[in-house]
């Protein structure tokens, strides 16, 4: 296959200013450094402040490269994050089963690394509120205002308080 040339664009968003163009400039370094990719060209933006916000910056590179395979050009991609590709050539793909798989895989594998840390924060999240709810229960009462309906409760909140109302009623039977 023939080689693969693309432009990316690369973002990164933090603070301060120094230390997000510093970090862009290591990522597109590192980029160069990575086997089967070549840099033809790069252009790195001085940071800008985000608008909602003075204290945080973004900036961006764009960056014209050069990979050996579409296999390359994927591994890049989930590695990097880049916001945006374009492919400038080739203009076709022929793609055989053995890519294929292999991209499908690699794929597969960086959801289901997504999907494990999305289950872990879940249940750490699940887990520290419930201790939270122990250990200080009045940070979940709901106050009522003049000017504010009181909100409905989630449908946990209800569940939770229904089991605890059956349960007292058998323990004073």
């Amino acid at each position: 296959m023939d080689k693969i040339q693309a432009a990316l664009i690369l973002e990164i968003l933090g603070k301060p200013a120094d230390h997000v163009k510093n970090a862009l400039v290591g990522l597109v370094d590192k980029l160069e450094g990575e086997k089967g990719v070549k840099i033809l060209d790069k252009q790195i933006h001085e940071p800008a402040p985000v608008q909602e916000s003075k204290e945080i910056f973004t900036t961006f590179a764009e960056v014209s490269v050069e990979f050996d395979s579409l296999v390359n050009c994927f591994g890049i991609l989930f590695a990097y994050m880049p916001s945006h590709i374009e492919i400038i050539s080739p203009t076709s793909f022929t793609l055989s089963n053995t890519d294929f798989n292999d991209l499908s895989n690699k794929l597969l594998a960086r959801l289901h690394d997504y999907d494990a840390i999305t289950k872990k924060f879940v249940y750490e999240r699940n887990f520290l509120l419930g201790k939270l709810h122990e250990k200080a229960p009045e940070l979940f009462k709901k106050k009522e205002s003049p000017d504010k309906p009181q909100e409905t409760p989630a449908p946990e909140e209800t569940n939770v308080k229904q089991e605890k109302k059956k349960s007292s009623k058998k323990s004073k039977k």
